[in-house]
């Protein structure tokens, strides 16, 4: 089955969002399907990352609604979208710096935990079966994104390329269905870029999971991903495969800069 025959699993409708008289976006309409790589682009406040925090439940869309799997949320919160399997990475990262890499990749299992508090206290019986299954799990993240050597570093003495991995491995604890990844290659090198490119290929490929990525390398976005939306001013100007996106005049226009 191709990509294109697979079926929508997120779909935003008519999705506008406002701070006071701003518009961060107007009337935005796309669609995620299964197992797909899906990226946002656009310039600087085209209102990207508003964007995926409409779609996680960090902002509350004054219209539009979202419809997961077939069920629709005009009100999405980030503990329905958890719930709901969507995972996501910071484009400021967002770690426990003072705690370790097997720490922070364990906070992604909270939602997973089903012993109560007395019986993790004591840490007996199903408390204590149940944390060696998370840590498991962690320890499968851990070797997936091959960070073994720093598995008992403090996230805050890392390189920030290494945190930025730690912030995906936190995500993919989660064993999310859906992965929002707001800008994971920024600040990285050349080197970093190709070792994240690889490990968001993998996350699709081997584990079935469909990624919406925020990334304003124009190179990565075009090589990595099935279809692409674009956004200008908080307006969707383009929407489709990379090569109909790169050949779209609007978008050459608005980010991609003159054709050669």
């Amino acid at each position: 089955m191709s990509r294109s025959d697979e079926e929508t699993i997120l779909d935003l409708k008519n999705v506008s969002l406002s701070f006071g008289g701003v518009k961060a976006l107007t009337d935005i309409s796309f669609d995620v399907r299964e197992h797909e790589i899906r990226a946002i682009i656009g310039p600087n406040g085209a209102g990207k990352s508003s964007m995926l925090n409409v779609i996680n439940g960090v902002y509350r869309p004054q219209q539009g609604e979202i419809i997961l799997r077939g069920q629709r949320f005009t009100r999405m919160t980030p503990y329905k979208a958890a719930q709901a399997g969507i995972a996501r990475t910071f484009q400021n990262l967002a770690l426990f710096r003072g705690m370790n890499v097997i720490d922070n990749l364990m906070t992604g299992r909270n939602l997973k935990i089903r012993c109560n508090l007395m019986q993790q206290a004591f840490w007996w019986g199903p408390a204590r079966r149940e944390e060696l299954a998370h840590r498991a799990k962690v320890e499968e993240v851990i070797d997936f994104l091959e960070i073994q050597h720093i598995r008992k570093t403090p996230v805050g003495r890392l390189p920030y390329g290494l945190q930025k991995r730690v912030d995906l491995g936190r995500a993919l604890a989660m064993e999310p269905s859906i992965l929002l990844l707001d800008e994971p290659m920024a600040g990285m090198n050349v080197e970093e870029k190709q070792d994240m490119c690889r490990f968001i290929l993998d996350v699709n490929d081997q584990f079935g999971t469909t990624i919406v990525l925020i990334e304003h390398d124009m190179a990565v976005v075009m090589d990595i991903s099935d279809r692409v939306v674009v956004l200008d001013y908080g307006r969707k100007i383009g929407d489709g495969k990379p090569d109909e996106v790169r050949a779209n005049p609007e978008v050459i226009n608005a980010y991609l800069g003159a054709s050669h």
